[in-house]
């Protein structure tokens, strides 16, 4: 005969009953995220199909990182905390908060490539749709968030999208396998993405053996000074500042550019 606790319930009850709750906070997480959808382009999904979602995603964007389309999956099925992260600090600055307020979307139409083009030489604007006519390139092209179930947080996925373009041009880096990488790297440093990570690993694999230690020379430290004193590259208002000398906007940010011999 089991032994009856001072609550009237034998051991064995008590085990029993300790294992059904732990089954449903267990099944509560697992299904957590399903629903309605909460925006256009929203696909609800529990924790558990994220996980399958992501998982598969991951190996196949590590067979071929070009594919961008499933390095966004892993994205969004993986920053879940990282995007919880980005939103509180945007919220505290107050250029962040206002591209929160404002939801500015960079495409084609808020863009104009004739408007890019008739902005003063040497401004963000004019090196901006020189970058996107030289590599044609289209903001366009970014795939929509379907996989994160926070609107807000969906905003600030999407807008990390949207501005990698611009940091390229900020930071002069070209959009070669070098150039990509050391750009992960300042993305992982600035977003606490997981993914930006992983894709900077995975994009070093393909790099020359002198690159891998000029990465491991200069891109992390560059990188990992940037996330210590470095701006806030999600908290601009890029829109706002396309007509500026990029030179200027570079000094008023403390952008620190690579050496040419690392891009």
């Amino acid at each position: 005969q089991p032994p009856v606790l001072a609550s009237g319930l034998a051991s064995d009850d008590r085990h029993c009953l300790i294992r059904v709750a732990y089954t449903r906070v267990y099944m509560t997480l697992l299904t957590r995220g399903a629903g309605a959808a909460r925006y256009s382009a929203h696909v609800p999904t529990t924790l558990l199909e994220k996980a399958l979602i992501g998982s598969s995603s991951a190996v196949r964007a590590l067979a071929d990182p070009r594919q961008a389309r499933l390095v966004g999956v892993v994205g969004e099925t993986t920053g879940g905390a990282a995007l919880h992260r980005l939103h509180r600090r945007m919220e505290r600055h107050p250029v962040g908060r206002t591209v929160l307020q404002d939801r500015p979307l960079i495409t084609s139409e808020t863009l104009h490539a004739e408007t890019l083009r008739a902005m003063p030489a040497g401004s963000l604007g004019a090196e901006y749709g020189a970058f996107l006519a030289r590599h044609s390139f289209d903001p366009d092209e970014r795939t929509a968030v379907h996989f994160v179930d926070d609107p807000e947080l969906a905003y600030v996925m999407t807008r990390y999208r949207q501005v990698h373009d611009l940091w390229h041009v900020l930071y002069g880096l070209p959009p070669t396998f070098a150039g990509e990488v050391a750009l992960k790297w300042l993305e992982a440093a600035q977003t606490g993405l997981p993914m930006c990570a992983a894709g900077a690993l995975a994009g070093g694999v393909r790099l020359t053996a002198a690159q891998r230690r000029a990465v491991v020379r200069s891109v992390l430290p560059w990188a990992a000074r940037h996330a210590l004193r470095g701006p806030d590259l999600m908290s601009v208002y890029y829109e706002r500042e396309m007509g500026r000398p990029i030179d200027e906007l570079r000094a008023e940010l403390r952008v620190e550019l690579l050496p040419r011999t690392i891009k």
